[in-house]
């Protein structure tokens, strides 16, 4: 993590991370990290305070960070049992060059070499996130128009392509919610339980049972809801709905 604090001081956050399973060794070829560099390393765990303080009510700025860095982040927290930092915005260059109408390639060093950003250390964590940070800066320089308005609405705009509509209207993200369990999988909406992964992802569980009842006879078992006191709650509304 590369930026600044709120008071201007800088943050250069960079650690090597054992991923606890063997690295491919197509991607040490890209980034260079081999299994020998992280063997004796701590775990995730070890750091997930740290990075979490860090995260926590910022601005993250990252190219397809929104796909990639952040979902890949939220299952770690969760595998250690914490629930994701939330930061104020995503700010995601990958989606701001695609809605700037930027020519293609939209690759990160692509877009560098468009702008003029030296990125000798390519697929480098440090300078992917510094060289992100900077085309962010130019892409808002050059385009300034698009980003008159605030966090938030620029967040929305990336996003959809559309202008940010009130928060009532929207409603609330899955993020916002209460989790029922400690892995986050199953939210709770004013009593309703959301399922927050797989593919009935945002639907609430009575619509699920109505539509695909042998998908909530996996839920209802460990390798769904890995929370015992979650599921047991979650067993008891469906029986309550089965039974009539």
């Amino acid at each position: 993590m590369i930026g600044a604090d709120s008071d201007g001081t800088p943050i250069h956050y960079e650690v090597l991370i054992n991923p606890q399973r063997p690295i491919p060794y197509g991607a040490s070829n890209v980034h260079g990290i081999y299994d020998s560099d992280v063997r004796g390393k701590p775990n995730f765990n070890h750091y997930a305070k740290e990075i979490s303080d860090l995260m926590k009510g910022s601005v993250i700025v990252g190219h397809n960070a929104r796909k990639f860095d952040m979902p890949l982040l939220e299952n770690e927290f969760f595998r250690c049992g914490i629930s994701p930092p939330k930061p104020t915005v995503v700010l995601d260059t990958l989606e701001t060059v695609r809605r700037l109408k930027i020519p293609r390639p939209h690759n990160l060093g692509a877009q560098c070499a468009r702008h003029g950003i030296d990125l000798s250390n390519a697929h480098d964590a440090a300078a992917d996130a510094a060289a992100s940070l900077l085309l962010l800066w130019k892409l808002m320089r050059d385009h300034p128009s698009s980003f008159r308005r605030s966090l938030e609405d620029i967040e929305h705009w990336l996003i959809s392509g559309e202008a940010r509509k009130e928060e009532s209207d929207l409603g609330r993200s899955l993020s916002d919610l209460d989790s029922l369990d400690k892995n986050g999988r199953v939210k709770i909406d004013e009593g309703v339980y959301i399922i927050a992964f797989g593919r009935h992802r945002g639907k609430d569980l009575k619509t699920i049972e109505n539509e695909d009842p042998r998908y909530v006879d996996w839920l209802l078992s460990p390798k769904g809801v890995e929370d015992d006191d979650a599921r047991e709650i979650l067993r008891d509304f469906i029986s309550s709905i089965r039974n009539g």
